[in-house]
Order: C-alpha cells, then structure tokens, then sequence
C-alpha cells in the first residue's frame, strides 16, 4: 500500500516510528507536511498537490494534526478524502475532538463520565459558576490549550476569580472543572486503536506540579486499567468518532472520568512505557480497514 503519513516535522518520534513500521510491513510510505499542501476545490477533480507536484495514488493518510494548524490540517485531510483516500482519524473526527467544550458536551451525551464542568461568558456568572463545579479548588482550563499549557489549578476561590478575569481579559475562552484531589497529580493515558485498549500508562506529575503531561516533566509508567476503565476509553473514542485516539481518564471516588480524547496521541512516552509496538499497531489496522471510498466516520455530533 501507498501510505502517508501527514506532519510538519518528519524528525518527530512519532512520525518516524511510524514511518519505520510501514515500510518494516512492507508499505511505500512517504512524510506530507501538510501545512505545504494547496489544494484544487473542484467537484469534477478535486486534488492535491505538493511541492509542486499532484499527490496521487495513496491508499491511506495517518493525519498527525498539531492543534496549531488544526483548520488547515483538517481541511487538508477532508480533501484527501474527497479523492477517496483512507484515513485513519476522518476530518470530522479531529475537528469535534479539538473543540473540548463539543467534546465534553458530546461525552456527557453518552454518559460518560467526567469531572464536573463549567463554561460561561459573562463576567456577572463568575460566583454561581465557581459554585456548581463544587467550588475550590478548581481547574481553569483554556479551551485551545495543548499539553498542560493554559491549564491553572487555583487553590482558593480569591485565585480562581482572579484567573478567570485574567482569561476573561484577553478575550480568550476557557471552562472551569472541579479538581479531583484523589488522583494524585495521575492520570491515565489509554491508547485506542479501533475498538480495543492496546496500551495504557500511568502518567505522574513532577514534584509541586499537578498536570500530569510528559512535556512538562512528568514521568510514565505501565499500569493495568481496570474494565471500567477499557471501556469508558473505547467508548470515549467512539463517541469521537476516532480509530487512533489517545483517552486520558482520572482515576475519581465516583469511577473514571475522562478529561480528554486526543486525536494525535504521542508515540513515544506509550511504547516507551510498555515496550509495545503502537506504531505497528496502527499500520496493522490500516491494512485491515483501508479500502477505496472508505470515508464514513464511526462517530456522530
């Protein structure tokens, strides 16, 4: 199969394990950049071209979209599947699960659980906001934020107000949830692929530091998830509408409740942690589902 892999760095973890799996399987795989693709808006030709050249006989797309460059990345994706072309997280996928709030309102649908959460626009609702989320402490959540930054745990209802009108300030949207104190600093980071866990690490924060993310310091380790657990990441995926997807859950007094459903999930702290070949994994599923036309989402909303 022609596979490509769609990422602005071919140097990342992720996108080289990626790129060693498919051709170890016996796959042409090529890097896109896709930020440097233009694309021809045509009902009787649609296509794309890069570098100068039309990009033509992929059989599938494993799009590995920053949140950065999530509108053009996703249109980039939509057009490929236009012409046809298998990929692995559809375009619809990764748009409804970047936007947290239609996440989590898409979750909560599903009866999903989560950490209570609260959003609100105008400045007048900022008590009785802090009020049903449980009051403090609370996390304050920017909703474009990516791997801990733009997340402020406030201690006290004092630094809460003042974090929220900081926020409010810079005109920038942001959801209040209530902090779940029995986690630790931990939380789980379960790796999705089609309907089944395939990988799951404990991930902790440094000392002093409640975010959990392996950018910002935090360490990984293996951990076995419980049923509840499988399944309330399987079906977080699904409600997503997401093949690959990397479930982030807290372990609460209440059961899992899940903070988050990425659609480009990191490579290397899961195989690194468990020993597992993920990227592998994902090569195996595109051979299994990959087919001409095969562009329906699993997910709805």
């Amino acid at each position: 199969m022609n596979i490509g892999i769609l990422s602005t760095n071919k140097n990342l973890y992720s996108t080289k394990r990626l790129l060693e799996a498919g051709e170890e399987r016996g796959h042409d795989m090529r890097v896109i950049n896709h930020r440097r693709c233009y694309m021809n808006i045509t009902a009787h030709n649609p296509g794309v071209h890069y570098k100068g050249q039309s990009i033509e006989g992929l059989n599938a797309i494993i799009p590995r979209i920053g949140a950065s460059v999530s509108f053009y990345g996703t249109a980039v994706v939509r057009q490929f599947e236009m012409m046809g072309v298998y990929s692995v997280n559809e375009s619809v996928a990764i748009t409804r699960s970047r936007d947290k709030l239609r996440a989590l309102q898409l979750l909560s649908r599903k009866g999903i659980g989560m950490p209570i959460t609260g959003f609100a626009n105008s400045p007048d609702d900022t008590n009785d906001l802090l009020e049903f989320v449980g009051g403090a402490p609370v996390v304050v959540k920017l909703l474009e934020g990516t791997q801990g930054v733009g997340v402020v745990l406030a201690e006290t209802q004092k630094a809460a107000e003042s974090v929220i009108e900081a926020f409010r300030g810079l005109k920038a949207e942001f959801m209040v949830q209530e902090f779940i104190k029995e986690a630790g600093g931990s939380d789980i980071r379960c790796f999705v692929i089609g309907d089944k866990v395939v990988a799951s690490m404990k991930r902790t924060g440094k000392e002093g530091e409640f975010r959990s993310n392996l950018h910002r310091g935090g360490t990984a380790e293996v951990i076995k998830i419980t049923p509840e657990e499988r399944s309330t990441a399987v079906r977080s995926a699904r409600v997503m509408g997401l093949n690959v997807a990397g479930v982030d859950l807290l372990r609460s007094n209440h059961g899992p409740v899940v903070m988050e459903v990425n659609s480009s999930p990191g490579l290397e702290g899961i195989e690194k942690a468990t020993g597992k070949d993920v990227a592998g994994m994902i090569i195996a599923f595109i051979e299994k589902n990959a087919r001409p036309g095969n562009t329906k989402t699993r997910g709805r909303g």
